[in-house]
């Protein structure tokens, strides 16, 4: 074994040092390097929604035809595939309007599933593209029935507002301003939108029956019993319809015509019309049985 000669010097090379400020070394792709001050941390589809943008090419989702995929699931009620489905649409197009109805879209398959947090947050997004487009309107009267069936009453009757002043040919806008003011005794107003309701084609037994409450709290009980009883025989002719229809259907037979048809449901044909709804008290003797606002389905 030799020794290492104590006379011989070696200068070692001092490397280059790291620059200034330090760039950490990190094998994860930088999609997936996120803000924890913008994301929550708990959020678990982060990383799922960032790794889907980075591997799959937006030119070669078709954004519509996966719209028409989320409203077929809407239609056989398989709203979790079709929150995911409409998700899909806002997150690979690049067509603002087309997002937002995605966006609209995803939040009444969460309101389908009664999550009405996931909705809110939906609607919210729809309107943060555009608080004035097309579906604006929408967005803001599912975002007020959404917020009713929450609890916060208050801001549900400032959205329905907003989305009659967007689009005053809405229907379903007019009856939820009307029924938020009634609630708030507002009933002379309510009666007004009520009318404006009915005049845009929304003549069914459930809008009838607020109307008439609404009469009744304003003094009017003659005018109050003529609607009631308008609102019974429209309920009357519906449920003989829906027997009929039920009677006359084929065993065994898929509906047709699914595909980007709108499946979201009659107002006449809400089931809270049969009781379920909280908000009971009813006059006279009169059937207690009432309605809610109403939230729009896909679009």
């Amino acid at each position: 074994m030799t020794e290492e000669n104590p006379d011989r010097k070696h200068e070692y090379s001092s490397g280059q040092g790291f620059d200034d400020p330090y760039a950490e070394f990190d094998i994860d792709p930088p999609e997936l390097d996120v803000d924890p001050n913008k994301v929550d941390p708990v959020d678990s589809r982060v990383v799922t929604d960032l790794l889907d943008r980075a591997n799959t090419n937006a030119d070669a989702v078709d954004a519509e035809e996966l719209l028409d995929v989320g409203l077929n699931y809407v239609a056989i009620n398989r709203y979790e595939q079709a929150v995911d489905t409409f998700q899909r649409v806002a997150q690979f197009t690049d067509d603002d309007a087309l997002a937002q109805e995605g966006w609209v879209n995803k939040g009444a398959a969460h309101a389908e599933l009664e999550e009405w947090d996931k909705a809110i947050g939906a609607y919210q997004e729809a309107l943060s593209i555009d608080d004035d487009s097309e579906h604006a309107a929408s967005a803001e009267t599912n975002l007020a029935y959404a917020l009713w069936e929450s609890g916060d009453v208050s801001r549900a009757l400032e959205h329905s507002e907003r989305a009659v002043e967007i689009d005053d040919r809405f229907g379903q806008a007019w009856y939820n301003r009307g029924f938020f003011l009634a609630e708030r005794g507002l009933s002379e107003d309510a009666v007004q939108c009520f009318d404006n309701a009915i005049r845009l084609g929304m003549r069914n037994s459930q809008i009838l029956e607020e109307k008439a409450r609404a009469l009744e709290d304003m003094g009017e009980d003659e005018r109050a019993e003529e609607v009631a009883a308008e609102a019974e025989e429209l309920r009357e002719d519906m449920e003989q319809q829906m027997v009929e229809e039920q009677v006359g259907q084929a065993p065994g037979g898929a509906p047709e015509g699914l595909r980007g048809e709108d499946p979201r449901p009659d107002p006449s044909e809400d089931p809270r019309v049969d009781g379920d709804d909280p908000l009971g008290g009813g006059r006279d003797g009169r059937d207690d049985r009432r309605g809610g606002p109403g939230g729009g389905g896909p679009l």
